[in-house]
């Protein structure tokens, strides 16, 4: 059986990293448009360097939570692939081995002219360079950038037989769209405790649980199928 995870911010919410919209989330304290924009990266970059490295601070300390081991667990008995829109590693560290990240990792920078030039992630400085002589950046995909891991993500997705959609609100696009590419036959699962009023999730299993009692109720589901 091949599985497919979409997976958003309510999965790392049990490590302690905070979603983005929800009350106190990230952008209730630094507004979207500020921070995760190519134009603010031109005018603004002391601010976006000192706000993705202190997300660089947190991920180190926060560990995997069991929607994550449980994840990784499931490698072992089926085909599974994890679509994130996170840029944390905890699906790494969780142990998915095949996780396609849709919105860059925190754990690399790269080149201002070119992201495919990515190096291990330090906190980055104002003036510190990249060996191709351009400022270093965060390997993340901003708003109004292309997400280079798009098609990848649409074949994954197009094979899936069981696709199950984790802690995000299926509003941000393009990896919003990647749930009109399964097929017919797959099974749909939406794990989330609030789940989004803004999607129609009538041809989903919709289980109304945090996303590790949400996973587990589905990884028994499939290992006793």
């Amino acid at each position: 059986m091949n599985i497919v995870f979409l997976t958003g911010a309510g999965i790392s919410a049990e490590s302690g990293i905070s979603t983005f919209r929800d009350e106190k989330g990230i952008w209730d304290e630094k507004t979207s448009k500020e921070l995760a924009t190519l134009s603010s990266w031109k005018t603004n970059r002391q601010n976006m360097l000192d706000f993705y490295n202190g997300r660089f601070d947190t991920m180190n300390n926060v560990e995997p939570n069991q929607a994550h081991d449980l994840i990784g667990l499931l490698e072992q008995t089926h085909d599974v692939t994890v679509i994130t829109q996170n840029v944390d590693d905890l699906h790494e560290r969780g142990g998915s081995t095949n996780v396609i990240h849709l919105h860059g990792e925190l754990r690399k920078m790269c080149s201002s002219n070119n992201k495919n030039l990515t190096m291990p992630y330090v906190p980055i400085k104002i003036g510190d360079k990249h060996p191709d002589g351009s400022q270093l950046r965060p390997f993340i995909v901003w708003f109004g950038e292309d997400v280079p891991k798009m098609e990848e993500a649409i074949q994954a997705v197009r094979k899936a037989d069981t696709l199950i959609v984790v802690g995000t609100s299926l509003v941000v696009y393009p990896a919003a769209s990647l749930v009109r590419f399964a097929k017919a036959s797959c099974e749909l699962f939406y794990v989330d405790p609030k789940p989004t009023q803004e999607v129609d999730l009538q041809y989903f299993t919709v289980i109304e649980k945090v996303a590790s009692k949400g996973i587990q109720e589905i990884v028994e589901r499939l290992i006793f199928k």
